[in-house]
């Protein structure tokens, strides 16, 4: 690895953390294209250590909105109508996030089998764009949206958001983001709060998951790759943030359609140039 390196994964990792076009997928497409394989124990810590620059992008956006959860701030949420008592609680979060963990930890080892195949992670860009184009058109066209705002979302909408969420824990390339802000849209839940719930309840289960590899990777942080590691934290935060505070701009522009076409046209430029 060198500074080139780290700085365009960096930069992959913060375009990709948080919008519908998964994450993951891209790091294995690009590892794919400088000729790492994702099983390298440095490659995987590096993945580590930039995911963690772009939770604390996240985390910075949303910074009154955990405090609130916590109980460090009394400031009004969001929805200043809604209620104190219907309020999103740390509760809300538990469920949008339980079942993702309880799945990611019994079949870690299937999960991570997956990750050395680009085919995979293709097919799981095109099954998750056109799970994305029904989610959207049945929102728009099927469902009774009853939660307008993230203050609005049920204890219900929130487990169903957490299940939808298992989708992109066992098919690498799905996307998280992609997986809830669609399971809310199938539930009941408006774009804008699918969207406001998925950033806010990646920061606990990234956090895990990212803490749970670190157990693993730790011994990799030598004085050799420290440098490396800072490069990427430092841009895939900087990014991150750039690219959340942006989607939250546009989102009423941006919609989900329009980043199912990306994924569409992403696999099939891998599929003819790099894997055939």
């Amino acid at each position: 690895m060198d500074f080139f390196i780290a700085i365009i994964l960096g930069i992959v990792e913060g375009l990709t953390e948080f919008i519908p076009v998964s994450s993951t997928g891209h790091m294995i497409l690009t590892s794919k294209i400088f000729g790492y394989n994702q099983e390298d124990p440095l490659l995987s810590t590096f993945e580590v250590v930039i995911q963690l620059g772009a939770i604390l992008a996240i985390a910075l956006v949303y910074r009154e909105r955990i405090a609130n959860l916590l109980g460090f701030n009394r400031t009004e949420p969001i929805s200043k109508k809604i209620a104190p008592r219907n309020r999103l609680n740390i509760i809300h979060v538990f469920l949008g996030i339980a079942p993702a963990l309880i799945v990611a930890f019994f079949a870690k080892d299937y999960i991570k089998s997956l990750f050395s195949s680009t085919a995979t992670v293709l097919w799981a860009l095109v099954v998750g764009g056109l799970f994305m184009i029904f989610a959207e058109w049945y929102s728009k066209n099927k469902a009774k949206v009853t939660a307008h705002e993230i203050d609005d979302i049920s204890y219900k909408q929130s487990l169903l958001i957490g299940l939808y969420q298992i989708l992109s824990v066992i098919w690498p390339g799905f996307s998280r983001s992609g997986s809830t802000m669609s399971g809310g849209m199938l539930s009941g839940v408006s774009y804008k709060a699918s969207s406001d719930f998925s950033f806010l309840i990646a920061i606990p289960i990234m956090c895990a998951a990212s803490g749970y590899e670190l157990l693993d990777s730790y011994k990799n942080f030598t004085a050799d790759t420290i440098g490396y590691f800072i490069v990427g934290f430092i841009v895939s935060f900087v990014v991150a943030y750039i690219v959340v505070l942006g989607f939250l701009r546009w989102i009423q522009k941006i919609q989900l359609r329009h980043f199912a076409y990306y994924r569409f046209v992403l696999a099939a430029i891998f599929w003819l140039f790099v894997i055939r």
